[in-house]
């Protein structure tokens, strides 16, 4: 069975998105989570928790931060707390973070980010306790193909939403412009962008949060019309982030795949559904974002 995981902004959007046909959301709170559409307070996911269960429903909890130390001495207390209200799995990165998950009742799934290229390394962390890993966004269906013929944990595969393509944990803004004597928000909400020299109609995000500085690919991904070829390679857990499609929107898209993956099991899926789904989404995909299918069609051997 096709797994379909969204980001959720607001408790009011999560509803929306259970009632679209999501099957899991994927929240926590910024202080412990990368790149969240929302913080959500602890009673907000205990709440939440609770609403998914009711429905059948799954809830992953990010705690894939870069640990700092300030950091660590926060997680038990943290950890203590998710164990009492049982998300279905944590989703982590940071193998400190994994070290202390042995003193806690909490499935995890492994996320290292750009790190999780190969099946040796999903491998690895499945004889650690991981039960499932988030892949690397740049990897191209050719090597994906060769990499699921040796895991045995659900591989997840962003197929909606914004790359993130660089994390530094200094604050490259503000760095910039304490340099250059300018007082700027910074925030994800000021809607910052990088272009390259001689290539205005490039638009790389940017903002910084209590992580550091994010920046992200010129365009979002959209792999609508590899649903079908994705499922017969057998990755069936899909992700959608909402990051940068807020609202009404988001769920609108989630929507749309969640009919794209009613249809593909019951085989109904054709080039007349794909055509008009991908149509619909960019009914709802953000003006001056465009979208495009990443790393997913290139030859491995040009990625250098």
């Amino acid at each position: 069975m096709i797994e379909l995981i969204a980001t959720a902004e607001s408790m009011a959007q999560a509803e929306d998105l259970f009632a679209a046909g999501v099957d899991t959301l994927y929240i926590g709170e910024e202080a412990f989570g990368l790149r969240l559409s929302h913080s959500f307070s602890r009673d907000e996911q205990k709440a939440l928790i609770e609403t998914a269960h009711a429905q059948g429903k799954k809830i992953n909890i990010a705690v894939n931060g870069i640990m700092h130390p300030d950091k660590m001495k926060q997680i038990p207390e943290y950890l203590t707390f998710l164990a009492e209200v049982k998300p279905d799995h944590v989703v982590v990165g940071d193998t400190g973070v994994i070290y202390l998950l042995q003193e806690y009742d909490l499935p995890y799934i492994y996320d290292a980010e750009t790190l999780v290229t190969n099946a040796r390394q999903i491998n690895f962390w499945q004889k650690k306790g991981a039960v499932g890993a988030v892949l690397a966004r740049e990897v191209p269906f050719e090597e994906m193909l060769s990499l699921k013929q040796h895991v045995d944990v659900p591989v997840e595969v962003l197929v909606y939403g914004a790359t993130c393509i660089h994390q530094s944990k200094r604050p490259l803004l503000d760095n910039y412009f304490n340099y250059t004597k300018q007082v700027e928000e910074t925030s994800k909400e000021r809607g910052l962008f990088l272009s390259e020299p001689k290539k205005a109609d490039t638009h790389y995000s940017i903002y910084e949060d209590q992580h550091g500085t994010h920046i992200f690919a010129d365009n979002d991904l959209n792999l609508m019309k590899e649903l079908s070829e994705l499922t017969q390679a057998g990755y069936q857990t899909w992700k959608l982030d909402g990051l940068f499609t807020p609202g009404a929107d988001f769920v609108a898209i989630a929507k749309i795949f969640a009919n794209a993956k009613a249809a593909i099991e019951k085989d109904s899926w054709d080039e007349a559904a794909i055509v008009n789904a991908y149509q619909e989404i960019q009914k709802y995909h953000p003006v001056g974002r465009g979208m495009d299918t990443g790393f997913y069609h290139l030859d491995p051997t040009a990625i250098k």
